[in-house]
Protein backbone atom coordinates (compact mmCIF):
# COMPACT_ATOMS: atom_id res chain seq x y z
CA UNK A 1 0.00 0.00 0.00
CA UNK A 2 2.72 1.83 -0.84
CA UNK A 3 3.70 2.48 -1.61
CA UNK A 4 2.50 2.44 -3.84
CA UNK A 5 3.86 5.15 -8.85
CA UNK A 6 8.89 3.67 -16.42
CA UNK A 7 8.93 6.80 -15.93
CA UNK A 8 11.85 8.38 -17.45
CA UNK A 9 15.52 9.20 -16.90
CA UNK A 10 15.50 11.92 -15.10
CA UNK A 11 15.93 15.02 -17.66
CA UNK A 12 18.07 16.98 -14.69
CA UNK A 13 21.39 17.45 -15.30
CA UNK A 14 24.47 15.79 -13.19
CA UNK A 15 24.65 19.50 -11.49
CA UNK A 16 21.05 19.45 -10.37
CA UNK A 17 21.80 16.34 -8.41
CA UNK A 18 20.86 16.99 -4.33
CA UNK A 19 21.16 13.02 -3.16
CA UNK A 20 20.12 13.83 0.36
CA UNK A 21 17.58 16.18 -0.78
CA UNK A 22 15.98 13.31 -3.26
CA UNK A 23 15.83 11.23 0.21
CA UNK A 24 14.59 13.88 2.18
CA UNK A 25 11.74 14.62 0.10
CA UNK A 26 10.97 10.67 -0.71
CA UNK A 27 11.16 10.05 3.21
CA UNK A 28 8.55 12.76 3.21
CA UNK A 29 6.30 11.47 0.66
CA UNK A 30 5.97 8.14 2.39
CA UNK A 31 4.97 9.77 5.63
CA UNK A 32 2.18 11.79 3.61
CA UNK A 33 1.27 8.56 1.94
CA UNK A 34 0.92 6.34 5.04
CA UNK A 35 -0.83 9.25 6.41
CA UNK A 36 -3.07 8.96 3.93
CA UNK A 37 -4.16 5.45 4.07
CA UNK A 38 -4.86 6.25 7.97
CA UNK A 39 -7.30 9.05 7.33
CA UNK A 40 -8.85 6.66 4.44
CA UNK A 41 -9.09 3.96 7.39
CA UNK A 42 -10.63 6.55 9.80
CA UNK A 43 -13.43 7.80 7.14
CA UNK A 44 -14.31 4.00 6.00
CA UNK A 45 -14.96 3.69 9.95
CA UNK A 46 -17.01 7.45 9.96
CA UNK A 47 -19.20 5.08 7.11
CA UNK A 48 -17.34 6.28 3.59
CA UNK A 49 -17.50 3.48 1.09
CA UNK A 50 -14.57 2.88 -1.15
CA UNK A 51 -16.04 4.03 -4.27
CA UNK A 52 -16.71 7.31 -2.64
CA UNK A 53 -13.20 7.41 -1.15
CA UNK A 54 -11.71 7.38 -4.51
CA UNK A 55 -13.77 9.94 -6.04
CA UNK A 56 -12.78 12.77 -3.65
CA UNK A 57 -9.05 11.16 -3.68
CA UNK A 58 -9.03 12.10 -7.43
CA UNK A 59 -11.15 14.68 -7.74
CA UNK A 60 -9.12 16.71 -5.20
CA UNK A 61 -5.97 16.03 -6.92
CA UNK A 62 -6.95 17.96 -10.13
CA UNK A 63 -7.58 21.55 -8.98
CA UNK A 64 -4.09 21.39 -6.72
CA UNK A 65 -2.26 20.03 -9.19
CA UNK A 66 -3.55 22.22 -12.01
CA UNK A 67 -3.19 25.19 -9.04
CA UNK A 68 0.33 24.44 -8.50
CA UNK A 69 1.20 24.78 -12.60
CA UNK A 70 -0.31 27.65 -13.18
CA UNK A 71 1.20 29.26 -9.88
CA UNK A 72 4.63 28.48 -11.27
CA UNK A 73 3.86 29.21 -15.29
CA UNK A 74 4.24 25.24 -15.73
CA UNK A 75 0.56 24.37 -16.93
CA UNK A 76 1.87 24.01 -20.82
CA UNK A 77 3.35 20.62 -19.30
CA UNK A 78 -0.51 19.46 -19.24
CA UNK A 79 -0.37 19.14 -23.21
CA UNK A 80 -1.13 16.17 -24.63
CA UNK A 81 -1.98 14.48 -28.20
CA UNK A 82 -1.68 11.07 -25.56
CA UNK A 83 -5.46 11.18 -23.83
CA UNK A 84 -6.19 7.91 -24.76
CA UNK A 85 -3.16 6.18 -23.57
CA UNK A 86 -3.96 8.47 -20.27
CA UNK A 87 -7.54 7.36 -20.19
CA UNK A 88 -5.81 3.53 -20.22
CA UNK A 89 -3.41 4.20 -17.83
CA UNK A 90 -5.64 5.74 -15.19
CA UNK A 91 -8.48 2.79 -15.56
CA UNK A 92 -6.05 0.27 -14.36
CA UNK A 93 -4.71 2.71 -12.21
CA UNK A 94 -8.51 3.20 -10.43
CA UNK A 95 -8.96 -0.52 -10.05
CA UNK A 96 -5.18 -0.69 -8.17
CA UNK A 97 -6.91 2.32 -5.91
CA UNK A 98 -9.63 0.78 -4.78
CA UNK A 99 -7.51 -1.87 -4.01
CA UNK A 100 -5.00 0.07 -1.83
CA UNK A 101 -8.52 1.81 -0.04
CA UNK A 102 -10.06 -1.78 0.69
CA UNK A 103 -6.74 -3.47 1.90
CA UNK A 104 -6.65 0.33 4.19
CA UNK A 105 -10.10 -0.47 5.24
CA UNK A 106 -9.79 -4.25 6.35
CA UNK A 107 -6.09 -4.52 7.26
CA UNK A 108 -3.71 -3.48 9.35
CA UNK A 109 -2.07 -0.66 8.21
CA UNK A 110 1.57 -2.38 8.17
CA UNK A 111 0.18 -5.58 7.21
CA UNK A 112 -1.38 -3.72 3.82
CA UNK A 113 1.85 -1.52 3.40
CA UNK A 114 3.68 -4.78 3.82
CA UNK A 115 1.59 -6.48 0.81
CA UNK A 116 1.99 -3.10 -1.44
CA UNK A 117 5.71 -3.52 -1.65
CA UNK A 118 5.11 -7.10 -3.69
CA UNK A 119 4.26 -4.63 -7.01
CA UNK A 120 8.21 -5.58 -7.66
CA UNK A 121 7.52 -9.09 -7.40
CA UNK A 122 4.70 -9.07 -9.60
CA UNK A 123 6.38 -6.82 -12.02
CA UNK A 124 9.19 -9.61 -12.38
CA UNK A 125 6.36 -12.13 -13.52
CA UNK A 126 5.27 -9.71 -15.98
CA UNK A 127 8.65 -9.59 -17.50
CA UNK A 128 9.45 -12.96 -17.93
CA UNK A 129 5.67 -14.84 -18.03
CA UNK A 130 4.24 -12.24 -20.46
CA UNK A 131 6.58 -10.32 -22.30
CA UNK A 132 9.15 -12.49 -22.00
CA UNK A 133 12.17 -11.24 -21.62
CA UNK A 134 14.90 -13.20 -19.99
CA UNK A 135 14.90 -12.86 -16.02
CA UNK A 136 18.10 -14.25 -14.37
CA UNK A 137 18.59 -16.31 -10.75
CA UNK A 138 19.07 -13.02 -8.65
CA UNK A 139 15.32 -11.81 -9.84
CA UNK A 140 13.57 -15.04 -9.43
CA UNK A 141 15.52 -16.20 -6.29
CA UNK A 142 13.75 -12.62 -4.89
CA UNK A 143 10.35 -13.33 -6.47
CA UNK A 144 10.45 -16.81 -4.31
CA UNK A 145 11.18 -14.92 -0.93
CA UNK A 146 9.40 -12.20 -1.49
CA UNK A 147 5.99 -14.35 -1.94
CA UNK A 148 7.59 -16.76 0.88
CA UNK A 149 6.88 -13.61 2.83
CA UNK A 150 3.55 -13.30 1.48
CA UNK A 151 2.93 -16.54 2.90
CA UNK A 152 4.37 -16.26 6.28
CA UNK A 153 2.09 -13.15 6.61
CA UNK A 154 -0.99 -14.75 6.01
CA UNK A 155 -0.64 -17.91 8.15
CA UNK A 156 -0.67 -15.33 11.77
CA UNK A 157 -1.55 -18.04 13.94
CA UNK A 158 -3.97 -16.91 16.42
CA UNK A 159 -4.92 -13.58 14.19
CA UNK A 160 -6.34 -13.97 10.70
CA UNK A 161 -5.78 -12.40 7.87
CA UNK A 162 -9.43 -11.50 5.96
CA UNK A 163 -9.44 -12.73 2.92
CA UNK A 164 -11.03 -9.70 0.99
CA UNK A 165 -8.22 -7.56 2.55
CA UNK A 166 -5.51 -10.36 1.58
CA UNK A 167 -7.04 -10.20 -1.86
CA UNK A 168 -7.08 -6.75 -2.24
CA UNK A 169 -3.57 -6.17 -0.78
CA UNK A 170 -2.21 -8.54 -3.53
CA UNK A 171 -4.87 -7.19 -6.22
CA UNK A 172 -2.82 -3.43 -5.45
CA UNK A 173 0.45 -5.20 -6.31
CA UNK A 174 -0.48 -6.57 -9.68
CA UNK A 175 -2.40 -3.40 -10.92
CA UNK A 176 0.73 -1.12 -9.88
CA UNK A 177 3.30 -3.72 -11.66
CA UNK A 178 0.90 -3.55 -15.07
CA UNK A 179 0.36 0.32 -14.60
CA UNK A 180 4.09 0.48 -14.23
CA UNK A 181 4.98 -0.78 -17.51
CA UNK A 182 1.81 1.76 -18.54
CA UNK A 183 3.58 4.71 -17.31
CA UNK A 184 6.90 3.59 -18.89
CA UNK A 185 5.17 3.63 -22.31
CA UNK A 186 3.64 7.20 -21.47
CA UNK A 187 6.96 8.47 -19.88
CA UNK A 188 8.64 8.42 -23.60
CA UNK A 189 6.83 11.87 -24.17
CA UNK A 190 4.88 12.57 -21.26
CA UNK A 191 6.21 14.73 -18.64
CA UNK A 192 5.90 13.29 -14.93
CA UNK A 193 3.66 15.30 -13.33
CA UNK A 194 1.50 15.27 -16.74
CA UNK A 195 0.84 11.82 -15.93
CA UNK A 196 -0.16 11.95 -12.51
CA UNK A 197 -2.68 14.51 -13.29
CA UNK A 198 -4.11 12.92 -15.94
CA UNK A 199 -4.75 9.82 -13.40
CA UNK A 200 -6.32 12.05 -11.39
CA UNK A 201 -8.40 13.86 -14.26
CA UNK A 202 -9.74 10.12 -15.58
CA UNK A 203 -9.92 8.38 -12.34
CA UNK A 204 -12.12 11.19 -10.73
CA UNK A 205 -14.38 11.07 -14.06
CA UNK A 206 -14.65 7.08 -13.24
CA UNK A 207 -15.22 7.36 -10.03
CA UNK A 208 -18.27 9.43 -10.28
CA UNK A 209 -20.03 7.16 -12.83
CA UNK A 210 -20.53 5.13 -9.11
CA UNK A 211 -21.28 8.28 -6.93
CA UNK A 212 -25.17 8.07 -7.54
CA UNK A 213 -24.89 4.74 -6.17
CA UNK A 214 -22.22 5.11 -3.05
CA UNK A 215 -22.10 8.96 -2.50
CA UNK A 216 -24.23 10.08 0.46
CA UNK A 217 -23.87 13.10 3.09
CA UNK A 218 -21.54 13.46 6.07
CA UNK A 219 -21.11 15.08 9.01
CA UNK A 220 -18.75 17.64 8.82
CA UNK A 221 -16.03 16.02 10.72
CA UNK A 222 -16.47 13.32 7.66
CA UNK A 223 -15.83 15.97 4.85
CA UNK A 224 -12.22 16.97 6.67
CA UNK A 225 -11.87 13.90 6.61
CA UNK A 226 -11.52 13.50 2.79
CA UNK A 227 -10.63 16.79 2.47
CA UNK A 228 -7.29 15.75 4.35
CA UNK A 229 -7.09 12.29 2.28
CA UNK A 230 -6.50 14.41 -1.06
CA UNK A 231 -4.38 16.50 0.41
CA UNK A 232 -1.98 14.07 1.68
CA UNK A 233 -2.52 11.89 -1.28
CA UNK A 234 -1.51 15.19 -3.89
CA UNK A 235 1.22 16.22 -2.15
CA UNK A 236 2.21 12.56 -1.73
CA UNK A 237 2.87 12.50 -5.25
CA UNK A 238 4.31 16.02 -5.83
CA UNK A 239 7.00 15.25 -3.48
CA UNK A 240 7.78 11.93 -5.14
CA UNK A 241 7.91 13.49 -8.37
CA UNK A 242 10.40 16.37 -7.10
CA UNK A 243 12.48 13.77 -5.02
CA UNK A 244 13.43 11.82 -8.58
CA UNK A 245 14.56 15.61 -10.35
CA UNK A 246 17.25 15.86 -7.76
CA UNK A 247 18.15 11.89 -6.95
CA UNK A 248 18.25 8.88 -9.26
CA UNK A 249 15.61 5.79 -9.12
CA UNK A 250 18.06 3.61 -7.42
CA UNK A 251 18.86 5.85 -4.46
CA UNK A 252 15.30 6.66 -3.71
CA UNK A 253 12.91 4.21 -4.43
CA UNK A 254 14.60 2.02 -1.09
CA UNK A 255 13.50 5.21 0.72
CA UNK A 256 9.74 3.71 -0.23
CA UNK A 257 9.81 0.83 2.84
CA UNK A 258 10.47 3.85 6.06
CA UNK A 259 6.06 3.29 4.87
CA UNK A 260 6.13 0.40 7.39
CA UNK A 261 7.33 2.64 10.02
CA UNK A 262 4.68 5.01 9.85
CA UNK A 263 2.22 2.10 9.33
CA UNK A 264 2.97 0.73 12.50
CA UNK A 265 3.34 4.12 14.16
CA UNK A 266 -0.05 5.27 13.33
CA UNK A 267 -1.66 1.35 14.08
CA UNK A 268 -0.25 1.85 17.14
CA UNK A 269 -0.96 5.49 18.61
CA UNK A 270 -4.43 5.93 16.28
CA UNK A 271 -5.79 2.81 15.94
CA UNK A 272 -4.82 0.99 19.65
CA UNK A 273 -3.54 -2.48 18.11
CA UNK A 274 -0.25 -4.27 17.83
CA UNK A 275 0.52 -4.98 14.12
CA UNK A 276 0.08 -8.99 14.36
CA UNK A 277 3.20 -10.73 14.79
CA UNK A 278 3.29 -12.93 11.66
CA UNK A 279 4.22 -9.48 9.89
CA UNK A 280 8.12 -9.45 12.04
CA UNK A 281 8.42 -12.88 10.17
CA UNK A 282 7.19 -12.18 6.59
CA UNK A 283 8.02 -8.18 6.20
CA UNK A 284 11.91 -8.57 6.09
CA UNK A 285 11.44 -10.94 3.40
CA UNK A 286 9.69 -9.20 1.14
CA UNK A 287 11.35 -6.30 1.53
CA UNK A 288 14.73 -7.92 1.20
CA UNK A 289 12.88 -9.02 -2.09
CA UNK A 290 12.41 -5.50 -3.48
CA UNK A 291 15.69 -4.67 -2.48
CA UNK A 292 17.57 -7.27 -4.89
CA UNK A 293 15.20 -6.64 -7.49
CA UNK A 294 15.85 -3.14 -7.58
CA UNK A 295 19.68 -3.32 -7.39
CA UNK A 296 20.08 -6.04 -9.94
CA UNK A 297 17.77 -4.11 -12.26
CA UNK A 298 20.13 -0.91 -11.61
CA UNK A 299 23.25 -3.20 -12.44
CA UNK A 300 21.06 -3.64 -16.28
CA UNK A 301 21.81 -1.01 -17.88
CA UNK A 302 19.89 -2.22 -20.95
CA UNK A 303 16.87 -1.43 -20.03
CA UNK A 304 14.48 0.82 -17.53
CA UNK A 305 13.66 -1.08 -14.19
CA UNK A 306 10.40 -2.93 -13.85
CA UNK A 307 10.39 -1.32 -9.91
CA UNK A 308 12.05 2.23 -11.40
CA UNK A 309 7.83 2.65 -12.98
CA UNK A 310 6.54 2.65 -9.66
CA UNK A 311 8.39 5.95 -8.54
CA UNK A 312 5.98 8.49 -10.14
CA UNK A 313 2.62 7.95 -10.40
CA UNK A 314 1.71 4.29 -10.07
CA UNK A 315 3.66 4.40 -6.22
CA UNK A 316 0.78 7.06 -5.26
CA UNK A 317 -1.26 4.10 -6.64
CA UNK A 318 0.59 1.83 -4.06
CA UNK A 319 0.01 4.37 -1.77
CA UNK A 320 -2.82 5.79 -3.38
Amino acid sequence: MNASPAMPARTATPSRDRPMLAIGLRLLAMVMLSTMFMLIRLAGQNGVSAPEMVFWRQAMAVPLIAGCLLATGRIGVLKTQRLRNHAMRATTGTVGLVCNVTAAMLLPLPVGTTLGFTAPLFAVLITALVLREHVGPWRWTAVVLGFVGVLLITRPGEQAVPLAGLAAGLGAGVVVSIVSFQIRDLARTEAPIACVFWFSFFGALLAAVLLPFYGQFHAPHVWALLVAVGLAGTLAQLLITAALRYGAVASVVVMDYSALIWATLYELTIFGALPPSSIWAGAPLIILAGLIITWREHTLSKRIAPTSALDEGATEEIAA
